[in-house]
């Protein structure tokens, strides 16, 4: 169904661009109608040593995950063929991105035990507290099986039009989504979930990721 090319169209050249579109103008409007209900909801008052080693396993590892994203996808060709050949390129991809992944994943699955196995908090969550760790649990899980799956073309042909790809989406490029043709399934569905974490972000405790970058630029 993925390869068709209508709906390979709308899912890789279209719908990226609602999901950042609703993520823009939504926090913007949550921003301006909804200003207290911008953070995350914490349950740090119970199970505190939980919520604190799970968090920071976390945090820690999507931190290194995001920006390993930015820097490898969004990056221009030049700042890293310099210095890195594709192949070389991909591999620091592969073993960064999966130790990062593994450590955020295992912090998560932290989280969510704790979420769902203390009646307590489990009584002060709401559903999408919990749809969305499951969702960035997924996540994380099918970047995870990118892994291996990338060992099978060290060649560097399918990163280079992953990032092509990427970079194509921020530039507005038309034919962008015409990359994702030959693509394999696990790589679809990792770009695809992701697309509709931004999308639901603007109406979930998700929204607060701004506030973590803007603390971030407020520092330079």
């Amino acid at each position: 169904m993925l390869s068709n090319s209508y709906v390979n169209t709308f899912l890789f050249g279209i719908y990226p661009y609602l999901c950042l579109s609703i993520l823009l103008i939504g926090s913007l409007i949550r921003f301006d109608r909804e200003p207290y209900t911008w953070k995350s909801d914490s349950s740090q008052l119970l199970r505190k040593r939980q919520l604190r080693l799970g968090s920071n396993l976390f945090h820690y590892g999507v931190i290194i995950v995001i920006l390993g994203h930015f820097a490898g996808f969004l990056a221009p060709h030049w700042t890293i063929d310099w210095a890195l050949s594709p192949v070389a390129h991909q591999l620091l991809a592969m073993v960064v991105g999966g130790i990062a992944g593994l450590v955020a994943i295992v912090g998560l699955t932290i989280l969510i035990v704790r979420r769902l196995g203390d009646p307590r908090i489990r009584l002060n969550s709401r559903k999408w507290d919990i749809v969305v760790a499951l969702m960035l649990w997924l996540q994380l899980m099918l970047g995870l099986l990118t892994v291996p799956l990338s060992a099978f073309h060290m060649d560097g042909g399918l990163f280079e039009t992953l990032t092509s790809y990427v970079k194509g989406i921020v530039t507005l490029d038309g034919g962008a989504a015409t990359l994702m043709m030959g693509v394999p399934l696990t790589y679809k569905l990792h770009i695809l979930l992701g697309f509709t974490i931004f999308l639901v972000s603007p109406f979930t405790r998700m929204i607060h990721i701004w506030s973590g970058a803007g603390a971030l630029s407020y520092l330079f």
